[in-house]
């Protein structure tokens, strides 16, 4: 049996074992690798803002914290949610985990940051060449969780990234590591949970589309292709620590509130707080909001504000375990983004 004192030494080394692996609070967006890694995925949690890591269940977190997974309700899960993303992208994820008795639960899903069509232009044709190119930015997850006590849960992802823009591309790995516990300090419904997210090595784009013809110095042979050497960048990791507490006032109502900090490796640091009411768990209304308390008019967080959304149970109507969430998260300079996730239990 885990005991209390032990949990708290485990998440506290935790912490401290990745946190020198990156600095807290340092604005270098746009120069990692693999930005697609953070962006959110479902919608339950999303309309709070990502706070309830603590208490995250189901196949949501597989994004948010792994460890929640085994916690899930039922013995099977599938998830698929859409993302409305900035000028006209989209974040499609689509997942699917199942229990295997004592040994926990193992997930694999699927993602694509989708970016379009564009049309490539040079200088000497800058309305464009006639000729289209579709970046693709996919990730595949394997996920394992398993409740070590009714209170101890852990988790891990593992993650591999393929990247490809034109005639060059990149490929990653990274993981994730997560841990909940229930009943902290034994206060039916206090959560406790650590997440690292994004660990693994450098990215590098190579590829045919980074040869050029060029003559080199000193040289007799002429002009010949040369491969530029495009430089790497690391992963975009993150730790977050967050608690969250759950008061049942009777039969039908219900209440979660959340809150959560995120240490980021190239942006700001986040402060999340966020709320879900229940109405027989049935009906649901969610809200968060998200501080960013380093960003400036300057360097802003464009997605630091409020969140909201909704949920809705259809097993008390159907006879299905499906559940439609939606999620509204309004972002600075560009059109609000619509999440919509559908999730099936067996």
């Amino acid at each position: 049996m885990f005991h209390l004192k032990r949990v708290i030494f485990l998440l506290i080394i935790l912490s401290f074992s990745v946190v020198e692996t990156f600095g807290s609070g340092q604005n270098r967006a746009g120069t990692a690798a693999a930005p697609e890694l953070r962006i959110p995925i479902g919608a339950r949690y999303l309309a709070m803002v990502g706070s309830p890591i603590a208490s995250v269940t189901g196949l949501e977190a597989i994004y948010w914290n792994p460890a929640g997974v085994d916690f899930s309700p039922t013995s099977a899960s599938a998830l698929f949610s859409y993302r409305s993303y900035l000028a006209d992208m989209s974040v499609n994820f689509a997942a699917v985990s199942g229990k295997l008795g004592d040994l926990g639960s193992f997930g694999l899903s699927f993602r694509s940051f989708n970016i379009g069509d564009i049309n490539v232009t040079t200088m000497d044709q800058p309305d464009g060449t006639g000729e289209i190119m579709s970046p693709s930015f996919l990730v595949l997850g394997f996920t394992y969780s398993k409740k070590l006590t009714d209170r101890v849960s852990v988790g891990a992802n593992f993650n591999l990234i393929n990247e490809s823009i034109a005639r060059v591309s990149s490929s990653g790995f990274s993981f994730d590591v997560g841990v909940q516990y229930k009943n902290l300090f034994e206060v039916d419904g206090f959560d406790l949970g650590v997440v690292v997210k994004n660990l693994g090595g450098s990215m590098r784009y190579s590829g045919n589309g980074l040869y050029v013809m060029a003559d080199a110095l000193n040289s007799n042979i002429g002009p010949t292709y040369y491969a530029i050497e495009a430089g790497s960048a690391e992963l975009p990791s993150e730790i977050s620590v967050g608690l969250s507490y759950l008061k049942k006032f009777d039969e039908d109502n219900s209440v979660l509130l959340a809150g959560s900090y995120v240490s980021n490796n190239y942006t700001y640091d986040d402060y999340k707080i966020g709320a879900e009411y229940s109405y027989k768990d049935i009906f649901f209304a969610r809200a968060g909001y998200l501080f960013t308390p380093q960003a400036t008019d300057a360097e802003p967080n464009i997605f630091s504000d409020y969140s909201l959304g909704l949920g809705v149970n259809l097993e008390k109507f159907s006879g299905i375990n499906l559940a439609v969430d939606y999620a509204y998260v309004p972002v600075k300079y560009f059109d609000g983004n619509h999440v919509l996730a559908i999730s099936l239990g067996f």
